[in-house]
């Protein structure tokens, strides 16, 4: 049997003018900005008027580790969105945007997939409202305030062998990882090394994703260690003089963007860091915007539940002062025989024995999601390939450790299939079970909240780290930032730090390579293993096949 494409079946969706989406969270017409007429951003004014409200209950969807046979996270947290609607509940959808990079690399589109979609499904997935292009502007002005603080006379005593404010473009280029800037003689400055990450590991997106309003982001771009002098005290964004004109560049791209599912049911994306180089979440003001005009807000946390969720957990609930109420893991019959060694090749035969192998990936996440006090569901996102047998495993599996596993078919039906999960998500949500807490507390030593996330969340032996890095944590809690929670930048494939190491593997350790302190943004970036905070592209690229067709649209970037 053949089934359509996503983007045929996102060409045929019936929208609806974007204002009657707003209508339905009681968005008047002119509090949304229109982009097109199909999307369009909700206003501050809006926003402020509707703090009074009480919450509506928040579902995470995270997910097991994710594998070459696809897991499909944000597809459930579109379709369970739908699926609750459809049962007549008040849901709106909660998810990130889409960096250029991973979708010119090999990752592809970021909006659902199958009859489970956001729309406008390729604005999405590339310039959108322009929120990535604004953030990229911010960080690129201050990095050339930097330098241009530095050649008129250096009045801040700038050590320039301390500039720690990398530049930053949201695509994937690892020639530009490391680079030697002002070249060219006394006109241009003064030669020093530098380096890219890629936008979606900017401190910019982290603080703008972090905020709770344009005061908010001014006063945390303001907090931006840029560099530090020859006595080491830190040099600010402030010192600089350039938040109040990042501010201004933000401005629209702080305000939640507002599309539709192909229900017709109202989505907020907004905010695009990475999980596995930075804290993986979308924007609070978005969140709890829309915990405020719906009774239910799905949302999401980048890659596996050791990476987002975990993040979810540890910095953004902390920070913004929400809680779940229900978490929902997903995993796939396809993804527990991989995890049980079966090569992609051979997914489509069934192989029961190899399912019950792979579940210890999933167990571990379940642990690890239960241990922060909420309820668990577990969504297999049905594939046609998947027998009945193999089903069964993974719901026994998931009953021998305490939680339900409802088989989804979003994909194929839409909210039709995802009716059954919406049910068990009401029923944990509204049984008011819940006691959320993060795993560390705020006062625990930066080094120990770094081993309780490896031994606790990775099951790792040991985490190690030279005196070097040691010491600049301990020289970073000596100035007053020991009470920042870390984000951890490591491989999203496996628990440890070997991409290659799938399961549930125990005696790891975990090497940190480097610690970067975002006191804007308010955490400590730990970079493990060979992770990069600026990617390379694969040897043929996604880019290679992505092209308009002679009708104009385009082709073979989903």
């Amino acid at each position: 049997m053949s089934y359509k494409s996503d983007i045929e079946i996102a060409r045929e969706a019936n929208k609806k003018p974007i204002m009657e989406i707003g209508a339905k969270l009681g968005i008047p017409s002119e509090d949304l900005l229109p982009y097109g007429h199909d999307k369009a951003k909700v206003s501050q004014n809006f926003i402020n008027s509707v703090q009074d409200r009480e919450d509506g209950k928040l579902i995470l969807v995270t997910a097991i580790n994710p594998t070459p046979a696809g897991e499909g996270k944000t597809t459930t947290t579109v379709g369970l969105g739908d699926g609750l609607n459809r049962i007549g509940k008040n849901a709106m959808v909660c998810i990130r945007e889409a960096s250029l990079g991973p979708n010119f690399g090999m990752k592809g589109g970021a909006a659902g997939g199958g009859y489970a979609q956001v729309v406008p499904m390729e604005e999405m997935n590339l310039h959108f409202t322009g929120d990535f292009h604004a953030i990229t502007s911010a960080h690129s002005l201050l990095s050339a305030m930097i330098d241009n603080h530095i050649y008129w006379g250096n009045e801040q005593a700038i050590d320039m062998r301390r500039v720690v404010w990398r530049r930053v473009v949201d695509m994937n280029d690892r020639a530009l990882r490391q680079i030697t800037c002002a070249l060219g003689g006394v006109s241009n400055g003064f030669p020093r090394e530098a380096g890219y990450d890629i936008t979606v590991a900017s401190e910019v997106m982290a603080i703008l994703c972090l905020a709770n309003d344009l005061k908010d982001l001014e006063k945390r771009l303001g907090d931006i260690i840029v560099a530090y002098r020859r006595d080491k005290t830190p040099v600010y964004c402030r010192d600089i003089k350039a938040e109040g004109a990042m501010t201004v560049l933000l401005k629209d791209a702080m305000q939640p963007n507002l599309v539709q599912t192909l229900e017709n049911n109202p989505a907020f994306v907004h905010g695009g860091p990475f999980a596995n180089i930075a804290h993986g979440c979308n924007s609070v003001i978005a969140t709890k915007t829309a915990l405020k005009v719906a009774d239910y807000v799905v949302t999401e946390a980048g890659f596996g539940a050791d990476l987002g969720a975990e993040k979810f957990m540890n910095i953004k609930c902390r920070k913004a002062g929400i809680a779940p109420s229900a978490v929902v893991i997903v995993a796939t019959v396809r993804a527990m025989k991989m995890n049980g060694g079966v090569a992609k090749a051979d997914l489509g035969a069934e192989n029961v024995a190899a399912v019950k192998s792979g579940c210890a990936n999933l167990g571990r996440h379940i642990e690890n999601v239960k241990s922060f006090g909420v309820p668990v569901v577990v969504a297999i996102n049905h594939f046609v390939t998947d027998t009945d047998a193999e089903i069964e495993a993974v719901k026994a599996y998931c009953g021998d450790h305490g939680v339900e596993a409802v088989l989804s078919r979003h994909w194929e039906l839409g909210s039709e299939g995802s009716e059954a999960l919406a049910k068990k998500v009401v029923e944990l949500a509204d049984a008011g079970t819940a006691n959320f807490s993060p795993i560390y507390p705020d006062e625990m030593p930066l080094f120990e909240k770094i081993e309780t996330i490896a031994k606790r969340i990775y099951r790792a032996d040991e985490v190690l780290a030279d005196a070097k890095i040691r010491n600049q944590l301990k020289e970073w809690e000596a100035a007053g930032y020991g009470n920042l929670p870390v984000c951890m930048a490591k491989t999203q494939y496996s628990f440890s730090t070997d991409p290659a190491l799938r399961g549930a593997p125990v005696g790891h350790s975990v090497p940190v390579r480097e610690v970067r302190l975002s006191a804007g943004a308010g955490f400590i970036v730990v970079v493990c293993g060979e992770i990069m905070t600026m990617p390379g592209l694969p040897r043929t690229p996604a880019a290679e096949t992505i092209r308009l067709n002679e009708a104009g649209q385009i082709e073979g970037l989903f």
